[in-house]
């Protein structure tokens, strides 16, 4: 039991998976900080105002609960479509290309000559054995 557990935890697909999800959050921090930093000044800014960002307000009233933040939401998507792109090329294109390159040395025809020689081989095997 505790050996097919083992098997299980130590298939490339769980590693792989393992690996991928710890670089993607440590790789989310470094988006973060780049969107924090640059992406939403650059929001608020085209919103009109340092503090308040890119959006509308809900009422009449100045209450910050009624502001719908569209900065947010925008840094958000360009969080996700950064780390999908940098995930893909790093991890998915890599893994992809060394698949193929497996799969097509795996699958090397044999010619005509390779094929004869494998026959005669085995029957001259075949041969060799004592008959009872």
């Amino acid at each position: 039991m505790l050996k097919g557990f083992k098997d299980f935890l130590f298939k490339g697909n769980i590693i792989d998976l393992a690996i991928a999800f710890v670089m993607g959050t440590a790789f989310t921090a470094v988006v973060k900080s780049f969107t924090d930093g640059i992406i939403n000044p650059l929001i608020a800014r085209i919103g009109g105002s340092s503090g308040i960002g890119l959006g509308f307000q809900l009422g009449e009233n100045d209450n910050k609960a009624t502001f719908v933040d569209l900065g947010t939401v925008i840094t958000a998507g360009i969080n996700f479509v950064l780390i999908a792109a940098v995930l893909y090329f790093v991890l998915v294109v890599p893994v992809d290309s060394i698949k193929k390159r497996k799969i097509q040395e795996g699958n090397e025809e044999l010619t005509d000559n390779d094929v004869l020689i494998q026959i005669r081989d085995l029957l001259s095997g075949a041969n060799e054995k004592p008959h009872n």
